[in-house]
């Protein structure tokens, strides 16, 4: 097995050189938000459909497309609106006077990157279209269902403070995104840097340093990084412990927690970890990928109770007591 790990990790040493460049790249268009993108890349050598929350002109439709822009890969931004239909989405049958017969018109959604601008402004037909779109990986349009293509990657993004008009995510919707992540603002240096960059009027663009086959091998290999069996065990116990506090010794949150991760927390824990390990260009997973990765895996499956929002106690405090108290192998 050591020979095993040695060898995976030579792979990943050599395959994941274009990360750095694919950063460097990235870094010359979006100021800062260095955490949002490691995230960003996690799920997309993990296959993991992304949330990102974050008030409105932190950058995150930029970040998307600049991305998009460097991997060489197709984009689309749909902005989600109240008067939007599934068939906005997905494409739809247009008639053909000439020669009296349909003809197809795929929607954005057949793109490499797609970007669910405000989805909490959609009704539930459409967030449940993309959603089903996420989770098949096919849309049907008439009688006939198409592959959607193959390096397919959701960014949905929710402003966090406007609430009228949205019809916000239902709890089992929401579980189909592999990472959640908190788009914060930015420091008062970055603050100086986006205006000297941006005030010109003229945005930098991103430079092709990969493309979706790279990307596509990039995942194959992340897929076959090491997890040991203690590792298993740790990511287990962890989300084990968001349904049963007290069987794992923390009975004094019990009461703050109203539902737990569900098993697709476990499958996605492993394989973000997988996916950061190789970011790090390491063949195999520690405990601290576990960590570092792990609030975006879970800050959006542990429903607080009425007692933890009486005491402003956040999913994330929750998190942040599970990995105190479980113990590390």
């Amino acid at each position: 097995m050591e020979l095993g790990i040695k060898e995976i990790n030579k792979k990943v040493s050599q395959e994941c050189l274009f990360i750095a460049e694919l950063k460097r790249e990235l870094a010359r268009v979006i100021v800062g938000q260095e955490e949002s993108l490691d995230r960003i890349l996690t799920g997309l050598l993990a296959n993991g459909h992304i949330l990102l929350e974050g008030v409105p002109g932190l950058a995150k439709t930029l970040i998307i497309k600049t991305l998009a822009q460097a991997i060489d890969a197709d984009f689309s931004r749909i902005q989600f609106t109240p008067d939007l239909l599934p068939a906005d989405l997905t494409g739809t049958l247009i008639f053909n006077p000439k020669d009296s017969e349909f003809s197809v018109r795929k929607g954005p959604v057949f793109s490499n990157l797609v970007l669910a601008d405000e989805i909490n402004r959609a009704p539930a037909k459409v967030q449940s279209a993309l959603l089903e779109a996420m989770q098949e990986r096919h849309v049907t349009i008439g009688n006939t269902t198409y592959p959607l293509p193959e390096l397919f990657l959701v960014l949905a993004t929710q402003n966090p403070i406007e609430q009228e008009g949205t019809y916000p995510l239902p709890e089992a919707q929401i579980d189909r995104f592999m990472l959640k992540i908190k788009v914060s603002y930015p420091s008062k240096a970055e603050e100086k840097a986006i205006l000297e960059r941006m005030a010109s009027g003229h945005c930098p663009l991103a430079n092709k340093v990969a493309d979706p086959k790279q990307i596509l091998h990039a995942r194959q290999v992340a897929s076959e990084i090491y997890i040991d069996e203690k590792i298993k065990n740790y990511i287990v116990d962890l989300v084990c412990a968001t349904r049963d506090p007290e069987g794992h010794k923390l009975g004094s949150v019990k009461h703050l927690i109203s539902y737990g991760a569900s098993p697709r927390a476990t499958i996605y824990l492993a394989q973000a970890a997988k996916a950061y390990a190789f970011l790090n260009g390491r063949g195999y997973v520690t405990p601290e990928d576990i960590k570092s990765i792990g609030v975006d895996v879970l800050r959006h499956r542990i429903l607080v109770s009425y007692e933890a929002e009486a005491e402003n106690i956040t999913p994330e405090n929750l998190i942040q007591t599970l990995f105190e108290t479980i113990e590390v192998p």
